[in-house]
């Protein structure tokens, strides 16, 4: 669940804004009249910009041909506080424990 800040009504100074910023902007309220009148954003947008979307959407983290998977798994609690003493990326080394113990 998001919990979105509340939004000033009136101008408050120190939040990056100057009261001639504040007084400048005239934005009421929009009501389900204004909604309806809107047009669709493929209308108003350039077509470069859903391009851009397509590629932002291909961004992220490349494939593996092996990708990990996840596992429950029962290990004693002094075994676990070893491998998390040593820092952060405790799984990855824990990992890499097991897959040296694996291949003998």
């Amino acid at each position: 669940m998001t919990i979105k800040p509340e939004q000033p009504k009136t101008f408050q100074a120190g939040r990056g804004y100057t009261r001639q910023d504040w007084d400048s902007v005239d934005s009421p309220e929009l009501t389900a009249e204004d909604f309806a009148g809107m047009k669709p954003a493929h209308e108003v947008l350039p077509g470069s910009f859903f391009e851009g979307l397509k590629e932002a959407r291909k961004a992220g983290r490349p494939r593996v041909d092996k990708p990990k998977q996840a596992v429950t798994l029962r290990l004693d609690p002094d075994v676990i506080e070893r491998f998390q003493q040593q820092g952060k990326d405790w799984r990855s080394r824990m990992s890499d424990a097991l897959a040296k113990a694996s291949r003998g």
